[in-house]
């Protein structure tokens, strides 16, 4: 791990942490633990609604506003080895543990697989999920695990975050990017089901200017592991001031 230089610039959402990595083979690279979400829609007096629930500060991602979802535990699996499978059904067992809401595996469109960069921290591989919930559904936290709770439009939740009033991590920060594109709701699902599931590997590293910037494929930067490289983009820049999508490729 790299100790931070007097020009950092980081964003106090930066989950990543300083990482010289390169490799999953490097050493003291954390084998990564596979994860599952879901993100629920609705269409509110705000237009499209995405349910949102803010971790105790205290455990994994604490005081991040997150979608439900946590680790692919061994009884997801149901008697098979489909990962992708089991992925739902932790998904839907999540949500009905975190937020008291019974959702169907079945009803699942896949959005995005998430890989964080390679290093020491824990790493969760996540399968990111879309569905829509139908009619009125009461949402029940533990107050423990759980501290909050709010129907949020994607867009207001964006404007939030830019404000400091929320914190989001950079995979539910461009999530919610995503999402804010689409309206109605079934729209949101429809255009997922018509072009397939994004995967995020993330590879990360700063700029010149002393931003952390996470690279994924597409980006002129990608493959050299730097931020100067000019060409096609797409990362996020994630100085002080704030998270920035640059991209060559939207809106998918």
């Amino acid at each position: 791990m790299t100790p931070p230089s007097d020009n950092d610039r980081t964003h106090r959402n930066d989950m990543y942490g300083n990482i010289d990595a390169r490799s999953e083979d490097d050493a003291g690279v954390s084998p990564t633990i596979p994860a599952a979400t879901v993100v629920l829609l609705r269409d509110g007096e705000q237009g499209v609604e995405v349910l949102m629930l803010r971790k105790n500060s205290k455990i994994t991602f604490g005081g991040m506003w997150v979608f439900p979802g946590g680790k692919i535990d061994a009884a997801d699996y149901q008697g098979g080895e489909d990962v992708d499978q089991a992925a739902r059904f932790a998904a839907a067992r999540e949500t009905m543990e975190e937020a008291g809401v019974e959702v169907s595996p079945d009803d699942f469109v896949q959005l995005a697989h998430w890989t964080p960069p390679p290093g020491p921290q824990k790493r969760f591989a996540t399968w990111f999920f879309l569905a829509i919930l139908g009619g009125d559904h009461h949402v029940s936290i533990d107050d423990g695990e759980i501290k909050e709770h709010a129907w949020i439009n994607p867009a207001e939740a964006l404007a939030s975050h830019a404000r400091g009033e929320i914190d989001l991590v950079p995979p539910t920060w461009v999530t919610l990017y995503h999402l804010s594109l689409y309206a109605p709701s079934s729209q949101v699902l429809s255009h997922f089901q018509e072009n397939g599931h994004k995967v995020y590997e993330t590879r990360v590293v700063k700029s010149e200017a002393g931003a952390r910037v996470a690279l994924w494929t597409g980006d002129a930067g990608y493959s050299a592991w730097s931020a100067e490289v000019q060409g096609a983009r797409h990362r996020l820049v994630m100085s002080e001031d704030g998270f920035v999508f640059e991209h060559s490729e939207e809106p998918y």
